[in-house]
């Protein structure tokens, strides 16, 4: 089978670390300015030098956005930092301003470009047009349907590369173009400081009963009228190989270590299964689709991909069905030496989270590392504490518990 880039969010060095330890092929991420994710952790230029030299160093790709829709007087700079970035390394940027595109094609030659999501491309007069001028990859619309990226793979260029999202927060505007923060906060989603009004919980109040407040739509957590579904493809990853689609990307670069390494793991275990066969694939999945019940989302859906999504929108908070409690720093002995993120209690059951999989074990004692005495629980983030794990394990892997907080929770 051809070969499917996997593609992973990286908010931060943390987030970096944890994408490529779990399995991605490439990562994603921005330095403070020009990027659409004004609010992750992003990266200065050193951090971004090392970020360049530990990805590389792996044999895997950055890739940088620049995928603002900068004003003229922002040109100058969005040109210099292209400079900049290439000349580190960098292994494409992403780009969804035309202007943009065609100023950096024409000025950093050197630079590969990647057409962003935000570009809207649906058609493949505007897919060869960014091809003829120098692309080397588009990421598609998310209004497109899988048929229709099908026809659209037949029609383009076979260098013209594909990209599309997999996995993670969709957004109730036309491939994100919105101005509904803008509006109501002065916060501009096209500039990447989108405040997510669409999430927030609204009602109706009729003009002439002022104060009286009426539900739209409610179930037990409250109304959720614009709030997006969740993008989960986890299950018809065959359908996107054969659409043509080359690069599979995970939303999230205001997520965690622990939800990227989480979702990451589960579409590698999946994508190197379907490698094998799509039995084994196929069997893989139940288990695979219980792993993303284990990060923060919301309620899943398809998207676009099977035409229409239905339900476009009213999915609710957060949920997840466990948490992150520890980071693994070091393992010898039978014993891993862990950073503190949540409590946990003697006698839980945990689970280690690793590249390999998921072997779960119940906590038999827990060591302050500081003191060396030992406590029945745990509840300082930072704290450094140690405990008898029965697998081996590495610097970089997780472990997790029961969210005591989750509907399901006993």
């Amino acid at each position: 089978m051809a070969l499917l880039e996997l593609l992973a969010p990286a908010g931060g060095m943390p987030q970096l670390k944890a994408a490529l330890r779990f399995g991605a092929d490439a990562v994603y991420g921005a330095l403070p300015a020009f990027g659409l994710r004004a609010f992750a952790g992003n990266f200065t230029w050193e951090e971004l030098e090392r970020a360049l030299k530990y990805t590389h160093g792996l044999g895997k790709k950055f890739y940088l956005t620049l995928n603002i829709l900068p004003y003229q007087d922002e040109m100058d700079s969005l040109r210099e930092t292209a400079r900049r970035a290439a000349e580190m390394g960098v292994d494409a940027a992403l780009v969804s301003d035309l202007g943009a595109f065609l100023m950096l094609r024409r000025c950093v030659p050197s630079l590969p470009l990647h057409i962003s999501t935000q570009a809207n491309t649906l058609n493949a007069e505007a897919a060869k047009f960014y091809f003829e001028k120098g692309a080397q990859r588009v990421v598609l619309a998310r209004e497109l349907s899988l048929r229709r990226i099908g026809e659209l793979r037949k029609a383009l260029p076979k260098a013209l590369e594909m990209e599309a999202f997999a996995h993670g927060a969709m957004c109730m505007s036309y491939s994100g173009r919105c101005m509904l923060s803008d509006h109501l906060t002065g916060r501009g989603g096209n500039r990447g400081a989108c405040a997510q009004p669409c999430r927030w919980e609204y009602v109706l109040e009729e003009k002439k009963r002022p104060g009286e407040y009426w539900p739209i739509e409610e179930d037990a957590r409250g109304t959720y009228l614009l709030s997006a579904y969740d993008l989960n493809m986890l299950s018809h990853l065959p359908e996107m190989l054969a659409a043509g689609i080359a690069s599979l990307k995970i939303e999230g670069r205001m997520k965690t270590e622990y939800y990227v390494a989480t979702v990451v793991g589960a579409y590698r275990r999946a994508v190197d299964a379907l490698r094998k066969s799509e039995e084994e694939y196929r069997a893989l999945l139940p288990e695979l689709e219980g792993e993303l019940l284990k990060a923060s989302h919301r309620a899943f859906n398809t998207g676009f991909y099977f035409g229409p999504p239905s339900p476009m929108a009213g999915a609710a908070g957060f949920t997840q069905e466990m948490e992150y409690v520890a980071r693994v720093e070091d393992w010898r002995d039978g014993y891993a030496f862990l950073t503190l993120k949540n409590r946990f209690y003697v006698g839980d059951t945990l689970e280690l989270l690793s590249p390999r999989g998921v072997f779960p074990f119940e906590v038999k004692e827990i060591v302050l590392c500081d003191t060396g005495e030992r406590a029945d629980t745990v509840s300082i983030a930072g704290q450094r504490v140690r405990l008898p794990l029965p697998y081996p394990a590495g610097e970089g892997d997780f472990l997790r518990g029961p969210n005591r907080n989750h509907a399901g929770a006993k």
